[in-house]
């Protein structure tokens, strides 16, 4: 079989059990548009590598398809990334902020925290829908608390259709 094969938006339960797989970034993140490695799950940093000197890229994602669960592996991971000059994001559930603030990725400059906030029937929420910004407690590490209109944030300039995901080639390990 060929080391790559083009991914079909009738083939998703497949890109749901692949390791790596290839791309543009397709979400409006600062890398938008990059030619991208994604991995699922915490890999080992040899492995990884040897994916990105098979298909040069910039920027590593890092927990793609939900993959990411919280675990020490991730900091070697992550830092060895960051030391060789690449671009990494590391896609997390809104539950694990203070884990990646801990691991102290946010401090280097090219790393992209996706902080992952899920919210299904977002459109039947109604006009008056919001969405709060909060802190664990009041008056905790938050200067105050930010309340977003919902509508107001389904701006189709940073809208990524779930046809947009098709074009990603799957690698074998």
């Amino acid at each position: 079989m060929d080391k790559h094969s083009t991914m079909s938006s009738n083939n998703r339960k497949e890109h749901y059990q692949v390791n790596y797989f290839t791309g543009k970034e397709v979400e409006h993140t600062p890398v938008h548009g990059m030619n991208t490695l994604f991995v699922v799950g915490c890999r080992s940093f040899g492995e990884v590598l040897d994916q990105i000197e098979f298909a040069p890229v910039k920027h590593v994602y890092l927990g793609a398809n939900g993959s990411f669960v919280p675990d020490e592996q991730w900091y070697t991971l992550v830092d060895n990334l960051l030391d060789l000059g690449l671009w990494v994001t590391l896609d997390f559930d809104i539950s694990h902020v203070e884990w990646v603030l801990e691991a102290g990725f946010t401090e280097q400059h090219r790393f992209i925290p996706m902080i992952s906030a899920k919210l299904p029937y977002i459109n039947q929420l109604g006009y008056n829908a919001c969405l709060k910004l909060d802190d664990r407690e009041f008056q905790g590490s938050n200067p105050g608390v930010w309340v977003h209109r919902i509508h107001e944030l389904l701006d189709k300039k940073v809208f990524t259709p779930w046809d947009h995901y098709h074009e990603d080639n799957v690698l074998n390990d």
